[in-house]
């Protein structure tokens, strides 16, 4: 199937179950994306900040950009004046970065913390008493350019379909917790993203507002011969 029949099909999905459809784009070429865009998608998220810049250039400029994968806090700078929403807030030093950013840009800026759920050494994120500990802080309440919109999680890499929902279960029911006792006056704290394309049906049975789709959109990832590099950001 194409892009644009993948795009169609998941979005008219996504809009009758009430979830978010984020095209996550790294490594593709400008054409794919605006393919998807000429087919009604808006939203869609990148992992590095240079080929982020650099699309958002490109792009019309209606789109809504996630950052989603992890961020250096000397890239923020580069994508405070324009991102939509950054899903991987996993410390209150990145979350100060981009608070002190998001000022110089006149703006609030929308942010996920990124909860680590998985079995694995090699993902980013706060634990659970991390994040109470960093809500409870008077340095996160001084914070007046940021809005925490929700949480972000990614579950371990497994064929062990039992393990991936018991992880998105826990992190959609310390969701539901935090709602009540840190955000129950703020309607906005409504997004939990989680889900990629290899585990969103299981994410969305779970309780997942926002999914993260790759290879599902767009087709298999292929390696580029020179991977963009960060280092053009300074």
């Amino acid at each position: 199937m194409s892009i644009t029949d993948n795009i169609k099909r998941l979005k008219s999905e996504m809009d009758i179950l009430n979830v978010t459809l984020v095209a996550v784009s790294k490594t593709k070429p400008v054409s794919d994306l605006q393919e998807a865009y000429d087919a009604g998608q808006r939203i869609f998220g990148e992992n590095q900040v240079q080929e982020l810049v650099e699309k958002f250039e490109a792009l019309p400029q209606d789109i809504e950009w996630h950052l989603v994968g992890h961020l250096q806090t000397n890239k923020v700078k580069y994508i405070a004046p324009f991102i939509s929403l950054i899903h991987s807030v996993d410390s209150l030093k990145l979350l100060q970065e981009i608070n002190k950013q998001a000022e110089k840009s006149k703006r609030v800026i929308d942010c996920l913390l990124q909860v680590y759920i998985a079995d694995e050494d090699t993902k980013y994120g706060l634990g659970f008493d991390e994040v109470i500990e960093l809500l409870r802080s008077e340095a996160f309440t001084a914070l007046q350019n940021i809005r925490v919109r929700g949480l972000m999680g990614i579950a371990t890499n497994t064929d062990n379909e039992k393990q991936i929902k018991e992880e998105f279960y826990e992190l959609d029911t310390f969701f539901d917790g935090l709602a009540q006792s840190y955000f129950r006056k703020q309607e906005s704290f409504d997004t939990l993203s989680m889900g990629m394309s290899s585990d969103y049906s299981l994410a969305i049975e779970q309780g997942s507002t926002m999914i993260r789709l790759g290879s599902t959109i767009f087709g298999e990832r292929k390696p580029l011969p020179n991977p963009p590099r960060e280092g053009g950001l300074n």
